[in-house]
């Protein structure tokens, strides 16, 4: 199993390597432009804030005072 979950982990990585070939490819050939990297950047931004908030609420209370 550990070989296996290194083999996925390989791969996965040989995809997001792919990743910025394509944006370039995408941006020579006018199919993707600047606005639409700026909002791409947005995006990821706010997820990985929401998932930062996410982990960071978990365990405490509701908020209201307990005493």
């Amino acid at each position: 199993m550990k070989a296996a979950a290194q083999e996925a982990r390989a791969k996965v990585i040989e995809a997001e390597a792919e990743v910025p070939k394509a944006l370039a490819d995408a941006f020579r050939s006018g199919n993707f432009g600047v606005m639409d990297y700026y909002k791409m950047q947005n995006i990821k931004s706010d997820t990985s804030m929401r998932e930062a908030i996410g982990k960071s609420d978990t365990g405490k209370s509701s908020g209201k005072d307990s005493k």
